[in-house]
């Protein structure tokens, strides 16, 4: 019990001493101070093998959010460079997440049209899937599309674009427009937000709503965490849900009050 109390004086008198900080970087091998391209791939990478694929079947391509980089790279700004240069080159694909406007999900692409062809097998709508990632997903780093770009600059006609709906490669945004999105990634929102609830319940119900992150990642899941619990903890870091303090036993995540 001593000893827990001197722990915790410890790790309090360590908080104050060094300024607070929201970003705890988290380095591994594969990324460098450079920052690089390469960096920010393989970090795409450490982050995908996190993805529990047998979750679903295989069916879905390994996703992460762009938040997720930050729990790893200081940098944001470096970041969304670095990401946009990935998107740029056809390599990177991003989507709009839908439960919260500012979730973005990275795939890459390769992975996508490997995914969304095994889905399209043996389907009527093939024909048209296979148009649409040859004209418009090899070609076009957009979110979104309008029914005009849709019509007339990548020339699909009304049918076509209905059949992309009901295929899942687009999703209704608004009247005239749609955005890219993961077919049958329904599960992996439902999933993802009843996870990422009760990681930050872990962290909520620890003594002065603050844990070890080095404790909390060694902590048995629950049901309602389906995912690796990591995943989760580059996920309440980089989206700023907890604060992360570097102290002289790890770092601390502390339950940001918004």
């Amino acid at each position: 019990m001593k000893n827990d109390m001197n722990r915790k004086r410890a790790l309090i008198s360590d908080a104050f001493k060094i300024k607070k900080k929201r970003n705890g970087a988290e380095t591994f091998g594969a990324v460098d101070e450079g920052g690089g391209p390469a960096d920010m791939k393989s970090t795409l990478e450490h982050l995908m093998t996190l993805f529990p694929r047998k979750l679903f079947n295989d069916t879905l391509p390994p996703i992460v959010l762009k938040h997720q980089l930050y729990s790893i790279h200081d940098d944001k700004t470096l970041v969304d460079k670095e990401v946009n240069k990935l998107q740029e080159s056809g390599e990177l694909l991003m989507f709009q997440l839908g439960f919260d406007s500012e979730a973005f999900g990275l795939v890459f692409a390769s992975d996508y049209r490997a995914k969304v062809l095994a889905g399209e097998e043996g389907k009527v709508t093939r024909t048209t899937v296979d148009k649409f990632l040859e004209k418009v997903v090899s070609s076009c780093p957009d979110l979104s599309f309008s029914k005009d770009k849709m019509l007339k600059e990548f020339l699909f006609t009304d049918s076509e674009i209905t059949q992309l709906v009901k295929s899942g490669v687009l999703t209704v945004r608004d009247a005239g427009s749609w955005w890219l999105s993961i077919p049958n990634s329904g599960k992996f929102t439902k999933y993802f937000i009843q996870g990422r609830k009760a990681v930050l319940g872990m962290v909520k119900k620890s003594k002065y709503n603050e844990v070890l992150r080095a404790d909390l990642e060694e902590r048995r899941t629950t049901s309602q965490v389906k995912f690796p619990i990591k995943y989760h903890v580059h996920d309440i870091v980089g989206a700023e849900l907890v604060e992360s303090i570097p102290t002289t036993s790890g770092t601390l995540l502390r339950f940001a009050d918004s």
